[in-house]
């Protein structure tokens, strides 16, 4: 009989780009983009995620193509909850009809306020949820990258996301202390876009922006120069046209994001305590999020900060990954949060 309360909890990484689920026992079953497009004569919701997306720029006048997350929390309640009901239904189609709904642990950034952090809750347990936990996404990262968490030894993980940016200092199973700024992949997608509207006058759209950040982006100047050819709207002529740009170009645009991540790194070394500076000297600072893989951001950090600067196995996994895996410690989270307050 024990098997009709049997429950497949999940772990959910919630992200201003994307969302992942994390099944117990299974791992990651669900990664789609956080976006929702609305027929917004009838209200209704056309299509979520994948389908969603490919559809940004290219709508006509009565469908709005949203993105319920800004900045790591919900700009949108409504979206936002339907959205993750959607994720969790098709996460959840095959269960048994006799299982009872999930736990479910769902990552907020560190920085966020009460306010926000019970809309995140609210909007879960609204998607079927049985129980909500939050847990801080810099502590799900450092779980997610294997790092020490429970454990009287300092650690140190950089969660550069699409909305926020999170560095925060682990020991204990706790944060010790952490900074956020809401600074990350979506700033970098921008700068782009400004740049070369401002340089060449062409305006070009957030999946051309992303796209030339992983072919050129680079957080330091590089010797060898790397072209590729972008096409844009001429905003003098109203035409498409076709520009070549170089990864030194895209360095100068993304200078000003990378040195607010730097800058956010060291701030948060200079608040860390002597005994845990000692751990992280010898054990390095963890990278973690998508914005860990621009080129040379490990480089740049190390050098500004002379400590060693490592890339997480899985940088993109690793929130939704450490999520999962901080089911296996509900009894932690049930009687203390985990974020610094």
């Amino acid at each position: 009989m024990a098997r009709f309360g049997f429950s497949q909890d999940l772990g959910i990484d919630l992200g201003t780009a994307n969302t992942l689920v994390f099944v117990k026992g299974k791992g990651i079953v669900l990664r789609e983009p956080s976006v929702v497009a609305k027929n917004v004569t009838t209200g209704e919701t056309e299509a979520v995620g994948n389908s969603a997306k490919t559809m940004i720029g290219r709508t006509p006048g009565n469908i709005s193509v949203i993105r319920p997350m800004k900045d790591g929390v919900i700009a949108d309640y409504e979206t936002t909850a339907m959205m993750m009901k959607y994720y969790m239904g098709k996460t959840l189609r095959r269960r048994s009809p006799f299982a009872r709904k999930p736990n479910v642990m769902v990552c907020v950034p560190s920085g966020i306020t009460m306010v926000e952090e019970r809309a995140v809750i609210d909007a879960t347990r609204q998607a079927g949820a049985k129980e909500a936990y939050p847990i801080a996404e810099p502590f799900a990262a450092a779980i997610g990258a294997g790092l020490p968490v429970w454990e009287p030894t300092g650690s140190m993980i950089v969660d550069i996301g699409g909305g926020t940016t999170e560095v925060a200092i682990i020991s204990l199973g706790g944060i010790v202390t952490s900074e956020s700024i809401r600074i990350a992949g979506d700033e970098m997608d921008d700068a782009i876009i400004q740049y070369i509207k401002k340089k060449y006058k062409l305006l070009i759209g957030e999946h051309s922006a992303e796209v030339i950040k992983m072919e050129l982006g680079t957080a330091m100047r590089v010797d060898e120069a790397v072209e590729m050819e972008i096409r844009g709207r001429d905003l003098v002529t109203g035409l498409p046209q076709t520009i070549k740009i170089s990864n030194t170009e895209i360095e100068e645009a993304l200078r000003d994001t990378v040195d607010s991540i730097v800058e956010v790194v060291k701030s948060t070394l200079e608040k860390t305590p002597p005994e845990l500076s000692a751990d992280i000297m010898e054990k390095g600072v963890v990278l973690a999020g998508g914005g860990a893989l621009l080129s040379n951001l490990d480089k740049r950090i190390s050098e500004e900060t002379e400590m060693p600067v490592f890339v997480a196995e899985d940088p993109l996994d690793c929130v939704a990954i450490g999520t999962g895996k901080s089911l296996d410690f509900l009894h932690h989270f049930r009687k203390i949060s985990n974020r610094k307050r």
